[in-house]
């Protein structure tokens, strides 16, 4: 089983990568852009010790460059063999409320939350097509799509977040004739932001905010042959 995963460097795709390796996965390809994967390089290096006999494989890449997408996904097959499973966690936030956004600003975010999951999806799912043995393909939304949190003035955020829950939505029924299974977590307010934990957490009725463990039960679930090969174009929301 291959798993290919975008935005990797964040805490919540190595909480997650190692989820899925200790649930079986035997190749993981983490993908991110090169800063960030050397931001991330000890996370990384700490999933290669702990799991010596997996295949991991990390490249620099950009998810709003579509012919870069394309070479990229490629490499990871010619290098790992299959292709079975996309996690997407790109996504990037600015915080500029709506009169002062600028249209540069604007795009950005859109290029990366939106766009940059149409390709990074386009990319894996024709390898998955071509192979003939289906897929799983799992967003990571936000709760942010679903609602407006307030006083975070994130416009272009949140309106990025819903377009991908609604591309969740057509790429799955579009997919289920070739055997692929599109979905989306849509996490509430993760604890990766220490500064903000305090203020996040105060406003949370449980009063605490999620630790990013709590994400990877239900991204295995969806990623799961057995308990969930029948769910297709669902959102889990773990808020």
């Amino acid at each position: 089983m291959t798993n290919k995963i975008t935005g990797e460097a964040g805490m919540l795709a190595i909480e997650s990568a190692r989820a899925l390796l200790e649930h079986g996965a035997t190749r993981l390809a983490l993908l991110d852009l090169p800063a960030a994967l050397v931001k991330g390089a000890s996370a990384i290096i700490a999933l290669r010790v702990d799991y010596r006999d997996v295949t991991i494989m990390a490249e620099g890449c950009d998810v709003t460059d579509v012919e870069a997408m394309k070479v990229v996904t490629q490499k990871v097959r010619d290098k790992l063999g299959s292709l079975n499973i996309l996690c997407c966690f790109t996504g990037m936030a600015k915080c500029v409320s709506s009169v002062d956004i600028t249209i540069n600003e604007w795009h950005r975010v859109m290029d990366v939350n939106l766009t940059g999951c149409w390709v990074s999806a386009q990319a894996a799912g024709k390898h998955m097509i071509n192979a003939g043995q289906g897929g799983k393909i799992e967003f990571f939304a936000s709760i942010s799509g679903h609602r407006v949190n307030y006083p975070q003035p994130q416009l272009a955020y949140n309106i990025s977040k819903a377009g991908v829950l609604h591309m969740k939505n057509y790429l799955a029924a579009e997919g289920t004739r070739f055997g692929i299974r599109v979905n989306s977590i849509s996490p509430g307010y993760m604890d990766t932001l220490a500064p903000f934990r305090e203020v996040w957490a105060d406003r949370n009725p449980i009063r605490r905010m999620g630790p990013t463990q709590e994400l990877t039960g239900p991204m295995v679930f969806l990623c799961s042959d057995v308990g969930g090969s029948y769910i297709n174009g669902t959102d889990i929301v773990v808020d």
